[in-house]
């Protein structure tokens, strides 16, 4: 699927924490730019910070795209379990 090219471009500098060399970025909408290539930021995805690595095929995409806020359950571990039994 490709991006769409009406959406504008989000760039939030009060959502941005830059101290001790450590990124930390809470807004999930903002836009991955050339900047952070290479750089490793921290995302907070409402619960955690999640630790993403930026490259240049991630640039243009959205930060909430690399960290997920749903955790799922793996449910074929429990049915072989019962399988086994």
């Amino acid at each position: 699927m490709s991006r769409s090219n009406w959406k504008n471009l989000k760039i939030v500098q009060k959502k941005f924490c830059n101290s001790s060399n450590i990124i930390k970025i809470w807004g999930r909408a903002t836009t991955i730019t050339s900047i952070f290539i290479g750089k490793t930021v921290f995302i907070y995805n409402g619960k955690i910070f999640k630790k993403i690595n930026i490259t240049r095929e991630k640039v243009g995409y959205k930060y909430g795209e690399f960290s997920g806020t749903r955790n799922y359950k793996n449910v074929q571990k429990k049915s072989i379990k019962i399988l086994k039994k």
